[in-house]
């Protein structure tokens, strides 16, 4: 590990791949949990100094539980990028884009650092700049980038949505015509893998679009103003910076008409990297975001970051396409600071009642909470690590499947400072308050990440 890189505890790399069975177990695990959690995040092969914590080489790790006990893998995604880099025993690339520079000879299949969802019996490592790249659901082996047939090229999604009445993954991409670009597109895969629609359209500016939001009926695009400039990259500057004056778009397209029916809405500046979910009202269109006043981890044109960083919390938007007007109306629904919003995925795309999010419970701390919202009742649940441990996004499974919503477990990672180690903790929605019902003890610490999702033994 490169002894330059100066990152908070749980933000630096780990170095090692590791198989571990018959995990030691405090409380006890519910033995209707058999399936698999898989996370993914950054963990840079080769760390240096000057690297944004986007761009590190992906790494899944991979929690089995079966039966009340558990068991453990990880291993980094082999990319072009990581197994060249391997071979030389040193960093090829570091900048914000996993572009190779033009004496490099490996192909661009990006890091696939950021999300690792299951479609169509395929394990796949997503980030937002490349195509799929397939992995073995069992020993997390890589099989290279999943194009479907053919049916997919350019850029995807690291969060596309699992539409549960259809099957369909919905996806969509940004600077598809090349880098900081201002081209789209949006496409939609059927359960089996069949690429059904994958169409092209131009936003008003380049735009960092992280995620996006899906009803039944629409598809809406946050283009905000966390703006793409080539020309600025060129001169040195840096690629994504925040430009308020740009104004923030929202673009909404019906599902079956596609790209012919998109229209644009218009609202105040502002930055979302996550959605929460979204829903047909009648006529209107309801967006719960984790909304940003401008974005952290990026700066302004002139370099200079906004400190301390902006808080998120959650926002309703109300899209109205009979209203006459371009304007969308935004509601505060909790004045809780967190991110990595999720619910239960069987309400995606339909009206949901709860949510959970990784919360920020101290001034400028980590997200040291987990946080159970009842939307509808207006209530809140919540539990605080000590200061200095930290959680992952929480994932939402069912205690069973015909449960009714949010009846079930929230199972996330906990990072102990002091300790310098990390568990999966298993909380009941029912009594988050009182703490996890189990913890999975594991054998080294998972450093912090970004998205995952469960995957049932049934699926």
């Amino acid at each position: 590990m490169n002894g330059n890189v100066s990152l908070p505890s749980n933000m630096i790399p780990i170095a090692s791949e590791c198989v571990a069975t018959d995990l030691p177990i405090g409380g006890e695990l519910p033995r209707t949990l058999n399936g698999t959690l898989f996370r993914n995040g950054p963990n840079p092969q080769f760390p240096v100094a000057a690297q944004h914590w986007f761009t590190g080489d992906g790494m899944v790790h991979a929690f089995s539980l079966s039966d009340g006990g558990a068991s453990y893998r990880n291993a980094w995604v082999r990319t072009a990028k990581w197994e060249a880099e391997r071979r030389v025993g040193r960093p090829l690339l570091s900048g914000y884009t996993s572009r190779p520079a033009p004496e490099v000879t490996f192909a661009d299949e990006g890091v696939a650092n950021t999300n690792v969802v299951w479609h169509a019996g395929r394990l796949l490592a997503l980030e937002e700049g490349h195509l799929p790249i397939e992995l073995d659901p069992a020993t997390l082996a890589t099989r290279g980038i999943q194009d479907f047939g053919g049916g997919l090229r350019g850029p995807f999604t690291a969060h596309p949505k699992v539409d549960p009445i259809t099957g369909e993954l919905v996806f969509f991409s940004f600077s598809v015509d090349g880098e900081l670009t201002p081209g789209m597109r949006f496409g939609l895969l059927d359960a089996g893998g069949h690429v059904t629609r994958f169409e092209h359209f131009e936003a008003p500016y380049c735009s960092m679009v992280h995620d996006f939001a899906v009803t039944r009926r629409h598809v809406v695009f946050p283009v905000l103003p966390l703006a793409g400039s080539m020309a600025r990259q060129l001169r040195g500057g840096p690629p994504f910076a925040w430009e308020p004056e740009r104004g923030s778009h929202i673009g909404l397209i019906l599902r079956e008409q596609g790209v012919a029916s998109l229209r644009w809405f218009r609202t105040e500046p502002c930055f979302v990297f996550h959605v929460l979910n979204a829903w047909d009202d009648g006529g209107r269109i309801i967006v719960d975001v984790m909304q940003y006043d401008e974005p952290p981890l990026f700066p302004h044109r002139d370099g200079t970051m906004r400190l301390p960083a902006p808080e998120a919390r959650l926002v309703r938007w109300t899209i109205d396409p009979a209203a006459g007007t371009d304007a969308i109306a935004m509601q505060a629904l909790d004045d809780t600071a967190g991110e990595f919003p999720r619910i239960d995925d069987r309400r995606s795309g339909l009206r949901h009642r709860f949510g959970a999010i990784a919360g920020r419970s101290r001034p400028c701390g980590g997200l040291d909470s987990l946080v159970w919202l009842d939307l509808t009742q207006g209530a809140r649940s919540r539990f605080t690590l000590p200061e200095g441990d930290g959680f992952s996004e929480p994932v939402f499974v069912p205690r069973s499947e015909d449960a009714a919503e949010g009846d079930g477990w929230l199972l996330a990672t906990v990072f102990h400072a002091a300790e310098n180690r990390s568990d999966v903790a298993v909380f009941d929605t029912a009594g988050l308050e009182n703490g996890p019902v189990a913890t999975i003890r594991l054998p080294h610490r998972v450093p912090a990440g970004f998205h995952g999702n469960w995957v049932a033994d049934a699926v």
